[in-house]
């Protein structure tokens, strides 16, 4: 320290001496308390493991561009459920109509939580693990209810990549296996095999070809060989793609991100072209808005908003912390919500051009079969054929001339009329067949390409799609858990990968027994609702009511360099905490009110029957909810009794002389102790007041500070930029 600084000269004064933190700072050389004997912590100084901790945030890896960025967190947030999860809600909840309530939810509950999501990454520049341990320290279980809720989506998410890598390498032949029945031969007689002929080619192909379905969640039925085999190259895929982190990861999503685009404006283009799909894509959006009144509507709207954009997994923070600090992240949350939103308009329309041209192939079918009926009663008399209209040619008999006849038919034969066994034959009953999930993409999207041209290359590409918005969509998956564990514990990058995806192919042999699907449906229906509901609630407490909303408003508008929208202000503080509770609530309901069960796929009788979970698997059902919101509780009470650090009584100085100097310059005096504790007036009293008299070397009455309940302390000194990964 320069023998004429005012600290000096005033060491060898016997009177106390006022100074103030703005004047010290603003004269003397940045210094590191934990070196000094202004040491208030007790704990030793780890010269390396201060040095480490100084470079982290520098040494951060960064992605290589804003669109590598953008297109990660487009691959996040697009995946599988807007191809198959928003065209069967939106056909189910009014069509068009639905559109309305979806919109409006993702405005004033979607976009500000992922803008939040965005935010808090990029500030904090750590995982949720940590960036909920800085906010508020007792929330800090929050990072690792999102850690385990990603590793139970993680281990069935990959299942289904499994599936469509199976698909995948079977389409490399013609005609497809899944376009007929296959023949077996009973002694010296081939005949059709009779689950096939009981249900349909694609559906037999599905359930006994690819998963060998066992009758009920009971059977295990043994690991099914092939399945094991796609799950394993799976885990392979995402083990490579997260290995060197973003930089890898990073180069990967402009592949995974961008072809779903190609394949899906291909086949809206060839979905436009095929008989029908006008008939599909009119049926789709011709609005029932009877339907908007409906609250159930609006809760299955706003569950799918929140799923669509990731919240509360921990994905979306993870690569927001990977930003330069002064990025426009609240442009990326609009730009990503509504690319996210248009691509499931998108795939809306290519799902029901496709089922469009599926329904008048079927329809045309049921107008031959029933046809062949009618024949048959007028050549054994049971029908005159005066009740045939005159025009009507049976051997190019049209829909119309179909329905006309049926209505004759009907109306003469009206007592026995159900014994004759005709079907309507109306295209609106096709195409009011709901199908989602598995049963839309490995059911009636392979029914529809098997009557394609050139069917094998649409199938290699449809199934190349899937793979790659899986591979999108677990990526952010796997770094909400890989990034929050590296961050805090410090472990090995590649050895921590390598590890957790072996582990999760081992647990993940679960879901490729015979009975695997049945596990797959309780994970995908259970494991993660409520859970992350109660997650993003408690992010938007944390942030708004306990980090207070003003001050991460303030702090955006210093990070940004510019003010966000005050709309932001009052949907984190008021509609965003209520909409969440309601959301929840419903949620809870329905659990209580739907009996938990799953459609089972009946051998003998070739159809689906719907079954109750046995007791076993309804312990583990409510164990995995349990388990998944088991750390929120935990962790408040470890830190609440200080049975755990938090590290609210540490405090560490850890900063650079240039950057703190332009902070300093600013402050008034009465903010000087705000900005040194990152505490607001208004909240816990600070533990050092904003003077403090200067005892001088010989005093014996060390600087006393009280420990501060809240974590942030622990941080106090620490810039917006280099927050600690560990309080």
């Amino acid at each position: 320290m320069p023998k004429n600084s005012k600290v000096t000269q005033r060491e060898h004064s016997s009177e106390h001496v006022t100074e103030s933190v703005a004047d010290l700072l603003a004269h003397e050389e940045p210094v590191d308390y934990k070196r000094s004997v202004l040491n208030v912590t007790g704990e030793t100084w780890d010269k390396q493991k201060d040095g480490d901790e100084e470079l982290d945030a520098e040494n951060r890896p960064a992605w290589n561009s804003k669109l590598q960025y953008i297109l990660a967190q487009i691959g996040y947030s697009v995946g599988l459920g807007n191809v198959w999860r928003f065209p069967y809600l939106c056909q189910k909840n009014g069509g068009g109509a639905y559109l309305v309530p979806y919109l409006v939810l993702l405005v004033i509950i979607g976009l500000p939580l992922f803008f939040l999501e965005l935010a808090v990454g990029q500030r904090i520049r750590r995982g949720s693990i940590g960036v909920w341990n800085y906010i508020c320290p007792r929330l800090g279980g929050i990072g690792y209810a999102s850690c385990l809720v990603c590793f139970f989506v993680g281990l069935y998410y990959n299942v289904i990549i499994g599936w469509s890598i199976f698909y995948f390498f079977k389409s490399f032949q013609y005609p497809l296996p899944w376009s007929e029945c296959p023949i077996v031969k009973n002694g010296s007689v081939a005949v059709v095999e009779t689950e096939c002929e009981r249900s349909s080619a694609t559906t037999y192909f599905w359930y006994r070809e690819a998963l060998d379905i066992s009758n009920s969640i009971s059977e295990s039925g043994g690991l099914n060989w092939k399945m094991t085999l796609c799950l394993l190259v799976a885990w392979s895929l995402v083990g490579l793609a997260m290995i060197k982190g973003i930089q890898s990861s990073g180069k990967v999503m402009y592949f995974s991100s961008l072809f779903p685009y190609v394949v899906l404006v291909c086949f809206l283009v060839r979905g436009l072209l095929l008989r029908g799909a006008v008939d599909g894509i009119m049926h789709m959006f011709t609005p029932k808005l009877d339907k908007m009144l409906d609250p159930q509507v609006w809760r299955e709207a706003a569950t799918q908003v929140f799923f669509a954009l990731g919240l509360g997994f921990g994905g979306v923070i993870a690569f927001s912390s990977y930003n330069k600090q002064d990025n426009n992240c609240q442009f990326d949350a609009t730009l990503v919500s509504f690319i996210n939103f248009f691509t499931s308009v998108l795939a809306t329309l290519v799902v029901f051009a496709v089922l469009g041209f599926k329904a008048n192939i079927m329809n045309e079918k049921c107008v031959v079969e029933n046809a062949e009926k009618i024949l048959g009663y007028l050549n054994t008399n049971v029908l005159s054929h005066d009740l045939i209209p005159p025009h009507v040619n049976f051997s190019h008999l049209t829909a119309k001339d179909y329905h006309e006849m049926y209505r004759v038919i009907m109306t003469v034969k009206e007592g026995h009329f159900k014994e004759l066994g005709l079907d309507a034959c109306l295209l609106e009953d096709e195409l009011d067949k709901s199908v989602q999930g598995t049963g839309l993409a490995f059911i009636a999207f392979t029914e529809a390409m098997t009557h394609f041209p050139a069917s094998p290359f649409w199938s290699v590409m449809f199934f190349l799609m899937l793979i790659n918005l899986g591979l999108g969509s677990m990526i952010g998956t796997m770094s909400g858990i890989t990034t929050p564990i590296i961050d805090t514990f410090k472990v090995r990058k590649e050895v921590f990968t390598v590890g957790c995806c072996i582990f999760a192919f081992v647990v993940g042999l679960i879901f490729v027994q015979r009975s695997g699907n049945y596990f797959v449906t309780m994970f995908d229906d259970y494991s993660a609702t409520l859970p992350l509901t109660v997650v993003v609630i408690l992010e938007n407490i944390a942030v708004a009511w306990i980090y207070g909303t003003k001050k991460f408003m303030q702090e955006l508008t210093e990070m940004l360099g510019f003010r966000p929208y005050q709309f932001y202000y009052y949907t984190w503080k008021y509609v965003s905490p209520i909409c969440m509770a309601v959301l929840m609530t419903a949620s809870i309901i329905q659990l209580g009110v739907s009996p938990p069960g799953y459609s089972a796929w009946i051998r003998e009788e070739a159809a689906e029957k719907f079954l109750f979970y046995p007791t076993w698997a309804m312990a583990i059902l409510i164990s995995l909810i349990i388990l998944a919101s088991l750390p929120l509780p935990l962790v408040f009470i470890l830190r609440q009794f200080h049975l755990v650090s938090d590290g609210s009584n540490a405090l560490s100085v850890t900063y650079k002389k240039g950057r703190m100097m332009k902070d300093i310059s600013n402050l008034e005096d009465n903010d000087e102790t705000r900005f040194i504790l990152s505490k607001v007036p208004s909240e816990t009293p600070s533990p050092m007041p904003t003077h403090r008299s200067y005892l001088g070397p010989g005093s014996n009455s060390p600087m006393e500070m009280s420990s501060a309940p809240n974590g942030r302390y622990g941080s106090g000194y620490l810039l917006a930029s280099t927050p600690e990964s560990e309080l």
